[in-house]
């Protein structure tokens, strides 16, 4: 599993409501063109299917732990495709830590997870440039 940390200029409870919204994804993951809620709600959503412009499209499950911010996701539709990963928000010192893992299905290499400090600092720009 690919794993990168880094400081996000916000408390970690405005990171985690702004990670756990799915209809804010698009805003912030690199090529992602749509993501449709298939259960749950649109606080935490159980499950989501993602269209990249790649034409890459899978479904993830989601669980969450509130107290400790962390979400675990794995895929299900489209397993080969899909990934695997968890998000943690920790307090830091002006803000929050955000460690960010991620892991490939059978069907991808390392190479096309992309750049996970890209993703992580993408996220981080956008929910720092956020209103409180």
């Amino acid at each position: 599993m690919q794993m990168v940390t880094v400081e996000v200029a916000r408390d970690p409870d405005a990171c985690w409501r702004a990670f756990v919204d799915p209809t804010q994804l698009t805003k912030w993951v690199p090529g992602l063109r749509r993501a449709e809620i298939i259960s749950g709600s649109r606080g935490l959503p159980s499950e989501i299917h993602f269209e990249f412009a790649s034409e890459l499209a899978y479904t993830l499950v989601y669980a969450y732990d509130k107290a400790a911010r962390e979400v675990r996701w794995q895929p299900k539709l489209g397993k080969q495709a899909g990934v695997t990963g968890f998000v943690r928000f920790e307090p830091a010192d002006d803000g929050a830590r955000m460690t960010y893992g991620l892991e490939h299905g059978d069907a991808r290499t390392p190479a096309d997870l992309g750049d996970l400090r890209r993703l992580v600092d993408a996220f981080a720009t956008w929910v720092g440039q956020r209103e409180a």
